[in-house]
């Protein structure tokens, strides 16, 4: 495996498991830079006015970072895992923009999409929006506290659809309600033979923990 992709929702944990899978695998480590996006804080503050900007930023810097790290793989690690993909940037401007924005925003994203690498593995985790809501409050970024429900559930609609249209790499969906692989080693452990199995076939594989 060359390029493993770990996503999910809003709170799922993907962060937490590409730093553990790349600390324990010695990976290069792609991780989303959401924290210096300016237009984030005001876009929980102001969605119309600031969903445009945030998702044109978005869509700029995801680019950059995956064309240049992921085409310049180093030596010194053995594979590459990031926190996110680049379709990232079509399934939340679908449901933050307008129509006209979104279709503005889609030309541009069809014209930079296909020049990306594709991973080997894409996976995805699932949790109940329920579960989601709990880990958002509980790592505490001020500007997520207002995010509500219909919001997770109209982003996981966007990521499920995606899948169906998908046939280019696999993609594993693993249902992870049930287990904490965060602070349980075992659950951890689990999770990991798991991603690393190599029988995936192209399109939609499913595995509920």
């Amino acid at each position: 495996m060359r390029f493993l992709v770990i996503e999910g929702n809003i709170g799922a944990g993907k962060t937490t498991l590409s730093k553990k899978i790349a600390k324990e695998y010695n990976a290069k480590l792609i991780l989303e830079q959401f924290a210096d996006n300016p237009f984030l804080p005001k876009f929980y503050e102001d969605q119309d006015r600031y969903s445009f900007p945030l998702e044109l930023s978005f869509l700029a810097d995801r680019y950059n970072q995956i064309k240049n790290d992921v085409l310049n793989l180093d030596l010194f690690h053995a594979f590459l895992v990031a926190d996110y993909y680049f379709v990232k940037s079509s399934i939340f401007a679908q449901n933050t923009l307008k129509k006209d924005e979104y279709n503005l925003f889609r030309r541009i994203f069809d014209m930079v999409s296909d020049l990306l690498p594709k991973p080997d593995l894409y996976v995805y985790l699932h949790a109940s929006t329920e579960r989601l809501l709990k880990n958002i409050k509980e790592r505490g970024r001020e500007y997520e506290q207002n995010i509500e429900s219909d919001y997770l559930k109209k982003i996981e609609k966007g990521y499920f659809n995606y899948f169906k249209k998908t046939t280019e790499f696999p993609i594993l969906i693993i249902d992870i309600n049930h287990i904490d692989f965060v602070y349980n080693t075992d659950h951890y452990q689990l999770l990991k033979e798991i991603v690393f199995k190599s029988d995936y076939k192209l399109g939609i594989n499913r595995i509920i923990l």
